[in-house]
C-alpha cells in the first residue's frame, strides 16, 4: 500500500475540509490538547494537525477530579490563549458541561461566545441523539461541530465509572446509530473514546467523516491524547491506551531541585549572570 502523503508538507492551514481530504487518502490525523499560549505554540510549530482545547483543563490545569466544574468563561480564556499561538492547526474547543444539554438556544449562544471571544475554528460536543437538537442548531449558524461518542466524561455520574463503553450489542448499536445521526446533521468529525477497537473500526468504515480515537484502536482516522498525560507531566492517570513519550514531571522536578540548591549555596547568580 502506498504511504499516505504527510499534510505537514502540503497545508499551511488545517481546516475541516483538509481533515476530510486526509481521511479520503488515508493519512492519519494527529490531535493533542493544549490550554495555554506556550504549549500551543510548541505543538503548532511541531506540525500538529488539530489542537483540542479540552474540558480536561478542569483536571490537568485546575486540579478538579472531573471535567464538570470548568465554566464557559474559563474555556474561553484557555481557548483564546491557544488561538494567539496558532497559525496552522485547527483549533477545536469543548463546550463545557451545562452549556448545551437540554437547551439548544443556550448551546448556540455558548458556541457563538467561543467562536467570537476565543477565535476558535470549531466546537466539540459530547453525546448523540440526546444532544442532536443542540448540534443542529449550532450547525445552522455555520459553526463547525465535532461529535464525541463512547466514554463521555461529562456523563461520569450517569455511568459511574470510566470503564470501556459499548462492549454490549445494545450500546454498540446505539453508538453506530448516533454516529450516523451526527454525520447526517453535518458534523465534520467524531471523537471515539474508550470503546472496543473492532467497534471503532466499524464506525470509521460506516461514516464518511473522520473519526479520532482515544482508546479506540488504530483503525480510526486519527488519534488524540491529553498533552499533560503523554508528556508525563501528570503521572497518576495511566490507562492502557496512554503512551507516555516523556517523563517531564521528573525532569522538571530535577531542574527545580538544582535551582533550589544553587540559590541556597549562592551559586546562582554567578558573576556572569548579574549586572
Amino acid at each position: 500500500m502506498e504511504k499516505a502523503k504527510d499534510s505537514r508538507q502540503y497545508y499551511s492551514k488545517i481546516t475541516t475540509h483538509v481533515l476530510q481530504e486526509m481521511k479520503l487518502r488515508g493519512e492519519k490525523i494527529a490531535m493533542l490538547t493544549a490550554y495555554d499560549f506556550s504549549m500551543a505554540k510548541i505543538l503548532d510549530d511541531a506540525g500538529i494537525d488539530v489542537i483540542l482545547v479540552g474540558d480536561s483543563a478542569s483536571n490537568v490545569m485546575a486540579g478538579h477530579k472531573t471535567t464538570l466544574p470548568i465554566t464557559l468563561n474559563e474555556m474561553i480564556y484557555h481557548a483564546s490563549s491557544v488561538q494567539r499561538a496558532v497559525t496552522r492547526a485547527l483549533i477545536v474547543v469543548d463546550l463545557p458541561f451545562g452549556t448545551y444539554q437540554g437547551n439548544s438556544i443556550e448551546a448556540l449562544q455558548s458556541a457563538i461566545r467561543i467562536m467570537k471571544e476565543a477565535g476558535a475554528n470549531a466546537i466539540k460536543i459530547e453525546g448523540g441523539e440526546e444532544v442532536i437538537g443542540s448540534v443542529k442548531r449550532i450547525l445552522s449558524a455555520g459553526i463547525p461541530v465535532m461529535g464525541h461518542l463512547g466514554l463521555t466524561p461529562q456523563a461520569i455520574h450517569k455511568f459511574g465509572t470510566y470503564v470501556v463503553r459499548a462492549t454490549e450489542k445494545e450500546e454498540a448499536d446505539k453508538l453506530i446509530h448516533d454516529a450516523h445521526l451526527l454525520e447526517e446533521a453535518g458534523c465534520f468529525g467524531i471523537v471515539l473514546e474508550k470503546i472496543p477497537a473492532e467497534l471503532a473500526a466499524r464506525v470509521t468504515k460506516a461514516v464518511k467523516i473522520p473519526t479520532i480515537g482515544i482508546g479506540a484502536g488504530h483503525e480510526v482516522d486519527g488519534q488524540v491524547l491529553v498533552l499533560h498525560d503523554m508528556l508525563g507531566i501528570t503521572t497518576k492517570f495511566s490507562p492502557r491506551f496512554l503512551r507516555r513519550y516523556h517523563n517531564l514531571s521528573e525532569e522538571i522536578k530535577g531542574s527545580v531541585t538544582l535551582y533550589i540548591d544553587d540559590v541556597k549555596s549562592v551559586n546562582f547568580p554567578n558573576d556572569r549572570e548579574q549586572y
